[in-house]
């Protein structure tokens, strides 16, 4: 039992109870107290990094005891290279988030910081949780607090946006149910790794029509939260009614548990489903990035600007999650954490401003960058990010995802390129019609940060300069765990074997290396046939035709571009034909 992570993931919500009890006349201990709760669960979650094996792309800090008996659920959580970080993103975002609601919220104090605490345990929960079952307790857990702090702290139109967030989740959510319900009865368990391990050793397997049912089951989930076109019409209410601390929270992390669930649980669970819808998922990935790359453009509203480039960032994601290449995957990881933090950033100042101008529309601003120096260089910074300027990091993430994506499809590569393009035109014009330019008479006065602000801001900012210029410290605590994932998902001797087995009962794949029964070494797969009448082993080389035809029979698709791509993952791996 890792008594480390589970102070991370618990501490808040004892927390939140804490705060709960506290008599009113005690109501000035309550900001004071959420702040050191979070400053002690970011630190906590500091040590994760120092302790983690990257050479290890198991699960580590592990706790896996019975939880209920009947049926077996198990209180199994646990940390890899993909989930190591956003547990930080998690913490770190939390402490800005009670730091800018420090003086905003005045009503319902205490009900706004126990749902605020609620909401980073769940959302914690969420990245750690090894049992299906517990995942999707976490995954509910999460959608509450966001739906009370949208709907009471929220802005005009707060209850409408509030009920179409909760509307779309709860969709989702319910057919996530329906998925995880199936994978019992076909499994007799809701630990992940335990089906996950049936489904790569044969032991279990699930038939093609299974797999596509399941995998709808849990992508409609997963693509609403993203949120992937055309599933995205939420967002942009819930950004522009939600409090600061609610966008920030809704873009730092909540998006973040669909990319997630899409690489941890779409992809190794039900991979024949993956690789053959591969296409349309890339295809909507690519409509998104475009399209929220337009419409963010014409925006009045800054909130709606930034969710709607929230919608195209996250395409890029997506993108290089489906593209099965692991540069393009670890990009899309590492965007993740690039997209929280500079997005989260500027939800931050948007809410600055707000707070003193009391209006979010853009032709209400302008020349703010004369009254508000700090304000305009910061923000100027974070514009930079977002847009993916060299030695910042969401220049790293997308140049991965470019890279990886184009050795797979350059059509899609060139198409997603011009997103690049578009985010820099309508950030940077937005930059411009807000910070620079004569100030209007109204903004001739416009405060400029003061040092609450300057403290949350600046290490936000240092954070994007050191993703930027020192990526590979946190890649390489991806890399093993990546690697893994995508062996599950792109590994396809048990597929092989289904077939063969069919049509010659005695055959069975064999390779030098488990990497080695994926259908191809270079172009050719080894199967090794007893022969009965004489007691021998036949070693067959399977020539293109065969193995063309055994692929088109599992995933019903043309297959030299998937053998050329596997081919070439293999040989960048050290193996040769």
């Amino acid at each position: 039992m890792s008594l480390l992570l589970n102070c991370i993931v618990w501490l808040p919500a004892a927390a939140a109870v804490l705060l709960l009890l506290l008599p009113r006349e005690r109501s000035a201990a309550i900001r004071p107290l959420a702040l050191l709760v979070t400053l002690a669960t970011l630190a906590l979650s500091l040590v994760l990094p120092w302790q983690f094996d990257s050479a290890q792309a198991r699960m580590q800090f592990v706790t896996d005891i019975p939880w209920i008996s009947s049926p077996p659920i198990r209180y199994h959580i646990g940390v890899d290279g993909i989930s190591l970080f956003l547990i930080l993103l998690i913490t770190f975002l939390s402490v800005l988030c009670v730091l800018a609601s420090w003086r905003s919220v005045e009503n319902h104090v205490k009900e706004f910081f126990f749902f605020l605490l609620l909401l980073e345990s769940g959302t914690i929960g969420v990245f750690v949780s090894m049992d299906l079952f517990l995942f999707y307790v976490f995954w509910e857990v999460s959608l509450v607090p966001m739906y009370f702090l949208i709907g009471i702290w929220g802005h005009e139109r707060r209850i409408y946006a509030a009920v179409k967030f909760f509307l779309f989740t709860l969709f989702g959510s319910v057919l996530m149910l329906v998925g995880i319900i199936w994978l019992y009865n076909l499994f007799g368990t809701f630990d992940y790794e335990v089906i996950l391990r049936q489904i790569a050793e044969g032991t279990h397997s699930l038939s093609s029509t299974q797999q596509i049912w399941l995998f709808l089951a849990f992508f409609a989930a997963f693509a609403i939260k993203v949120p992937l076109f055309p599933l995205h019409t939420w967002l942009p209410d819930a950004h522009v009614e939600a409090p600061t601390a609610g966008s920030v929270m809704l873009a730092g992390v909540l998006l973040k548990m669909g990319t997630y669930g899409l690489l941890r649980f779409c992809l190794p669970l039900f991979p024949d489903a993956s690789h053959a819808l591969a296409a349309p998922v890339m295809a909507l990935a690519v409509i998104g990035i475009i399209y929220g790359s337009l419409v963010a453009m014409v925006q009045p509203d800054l909130k709606k600007l930034i969710a709607y480039s929230s919608v195209a960032h996250l395409g890029f994601v997506v993108l290089g999650i489906f593209s099965f290449n692991q540069v393009a995957v670890q990009g899309s990881v590492y965007q993740m954490l690039n997209h929280g933090v500079s997005t989260g950033a500027l939800f931050l100042l948007v809410g600055m401003i707000y707070d003193r101008r009391h209006t979010r529309l853009i032709r209400n601003l302008g020349g703010l960058a004369t009254p508000a120096p700090a304000l305009a260089t910061l923000f100027l910074i974070t514009t930079l990010s977002s847009i993916g300027l060299p030695l910042l990091n969401n220049f790293v993430g997308e140049f991965l995802i470019l890279l990886g994506v184009f050795q797979e499809n350059m059509r899609y590569t060139v198409l997603a390129a011009t997103g690049v393009v578009l985010s820099a035109a309508y950030m940077l014009w937005m930059y411009q019609r807000v910070f620079l330019g004569e100030a209007a008479p109204a903004n001739q006065n416009f405060p400029d940060l003061d040092a609450r602000e300057k403290t949350i801001l600046f290490p936000a900012v240092a954070l994007m300069l050191i993703m930027g210029v020192f990526s590979p410290y946190f890649l390489g605590r991806m890399d093993a765990s990546a690697a893994s994932l995508l062996d599950y998902a792109g590994r396809r001797e048990i597929r092989v074997r289904k077939v063969i087995e069919q049509q010659q009962p005695e055959a069975r794949i064999t390779g030098r290396n488990p990497l080695d029964h994926r259908l191809n070494v270079a172009g050719k797969a080894l199967v090794r046939q007893v022969d009965p009448q004489q007691n021998r082993h036949q070693e067959l080389v399977e020539e293109p035709p065969l193995r063309n035809k055994l692929l088109q029979n599992l995933i019903g698709a043309p297959s030299g571009h998937a053998f050329r791509r596997t081919d070439r993952n293999l040989e960048g791996r050290g193996f040769s034909p």
